[in-house]
């Protein structure tokens, strides 16, 4: 049996909500037709020579910023930049970088570590951050 839970400040599921639609926008916003393999901003910005990349990471440093102000331990938020730079330090090598940006999602992966901290990761609250619904415009096969 799970143990009953403090109920979240309405202000940390606010910045939950705002994070995660920031997450899924930049690393699973758009599906490939046919396949299972989704990409985001991040994906496209690493298309752009040299400012792509630094623009994905400086959008990261915003998701890492909230879960400090939500009161992240600093082994947490240490975990999360490295994520972070991972993601850029991968994303910079020509072409390669592009493919992997499609396949690790730092994003994804720091939004996890916030609610897993917050004791959400496996909760309804959890699931829906995680699977926030976004309009899907990929056209339907027929």
């Amino acid at each position: 049996m799970k143990p009953t839970q403090t109920p979240l400040h309405p202000d940390h599921v606010r910045r939950l909500r705002r994070v995660s639609r920031i997450a899924r926008l930049m690393d699973t916003a758009i599906r490939i037709p046919g396949t299972g393999i989704r990409f985001g901003g991040d994906s496209v910005l690493g298309l752009i020579p040299g400012v792509g990349d630094v623009a994905g990471g400086a959008i990261g440093l915003y998701i890492v910023n909230e879960a400090r102000q939500l009161g992240l331990p600093t082994s947490k938020i240490v975990k999360m930049l490295g994520n972070l730079g991972l993601d850029v330090a991968i994303g910079v090598v020509p072409l390669a970088g592009d493919v992997a940006d499609v396949f690790f999602k730092a994003h994804r992966r720091n939004l996890n570590i916030i609610l897993e901290h917050f004791g959400e990761a496996d909760t309804d609250l959890g699931e829906t951050m995680r699977e926030r619904p976004m309009k899907d415009i990929t056209p339907k096969r027929r």
